[in-house]
């Protein structure tokens, strides 16, 4: 992808404007923006960090955790899926085996 298909768009996290190149749709990286100004104002209002540094640091650890878990849960459905597919081959496969 080369430099003239990224698009320039601006994004406001807490409270400051920021240009971001982006090679993709600017309403989504408007929106990834939009969650992390969210996660950002909650550390600030939940916490006693005040310096944007520390707030950002805080809320990249949440995003983080959040991402995590995430990818945890997503771990587990696909074993579920792997085990309750290999069990229905099992009770398939004689079945399948013993048609004429």
């Amino acid at each position: 992808m080369g430099e003239d298909s990224k698009q320039v768009t601006a994004v406001k996290i807490f409270n400051q404007t920021y240009q971001v190149s982006s090679g993709g749709d600017p309403e989504y990286v408007k929106q990834l923006a939009r969650y992390v100004d969210q996660v950002m104002t909650e550390v600030f209002e939940n916490t006693s960090a005040v310096d944007s540094l520390k707030v950002a640091v805080l809320a990249a650890l949440n995003i983080a955790d959040e991402r995590f878990a995430a990818r945890q849960q997503l771990e587990t459905l696909d074993d579920t899926v792997t085990e309750k597919s290999e069990e229905m081959i099992s009770l398939l496969d004689p079945l399948v085996g013993s048609s004429p």
